[in-house]
């Protein structure tokens, strides 16, 4: 978790940010070194291309083309989560974390309920999307780097708050809007941004 989330069409909140992503400078080097489009609408998976939200150089939000994943040397699949209770100290994390984070926005995201079977193993059952109570954009928090000239980023995931931790033990660290430009501002220590995280969440089979 978290490895799917969802885009809606036509949301007006995410349709700015959206249009800034395909007029980004970044878009056509992202499709000469990863060929394919910027993802607008639907369900999002890892190694997709989308629309993010960081801190610029003059230290300003902007919108930033982005693809979902670290590469990592050896590995066919990229590295998309991190924990939030450990990436401070973990060298794929620790600069990102200090200097480089992001929010990437969605409609909801996915997860996956997993059930016992009468072996006592697990199984995946019921798909869930899920999304902040009275909020129309789950703003999914996470890092990003540079990788050959481009930004590529991972979602933090934490403990899961009481409205969903029946369906998984882990949820992305969602902020509220009106926190996102704290969260990604490179002179805030981020770790003072994390008691604003949302945790009224509301889920529903999708």
């Amino acid at each position: 978790m978290c490895c799917r989330f969802f885009i809606g069409e036509f949301d007006p909140e995410l349709a700015p940010v959206l249009k800034a992503a395909l007029n980004s400078p970044l878009l056509p080097r992202f499709q000469k070194a990863h060929p394919a489009p910027l993802v607008q609408a639907g369900e999002v998976r890892p190694k997709d291309l989308v629309a993010a939200v960081a801190s610029d150089r003059q230290r300003k939000p902007a919108v930033f083309p982005m693809v979902w994943g670290f590469t990592i040397p050896g590995r066919s699949a990229p590295l998309v989560n991190a924990r939030v209770e450990t990436a401070s100290e973990k060298a794929s994390f620790r600069e990102s974390w200090r200097q480089h984070r992001c929010a990437v926005p969605a409609s909801w995201y996915f997860e996956w309920q997993h059930l016992p079977t009468r072996d006592g193993r697990k199984t995946v059952s019921v798909k869930y999307a899920i999304q902040p109570r009275e909020a129309s954009v789950t703003w999914l928090c996470g890092l990003y780097r540079i990788e050959d000239g481009l930004p590529y980023f991972v979602i933090l995931t934490r403990e899961p708050s009481p409205d969903v931790a029946h369906i998984h033990d882990r949820m992305p660290l969602i902020l509220p809007r009106e926190a996102v430009r704290e969260w990604i501002n490179p002179d805030i220590d981020p770790a003072e941004v994390l008691p604003l995280a949302a945790t009224s969440l509301a889920a529903e089979p999708a």
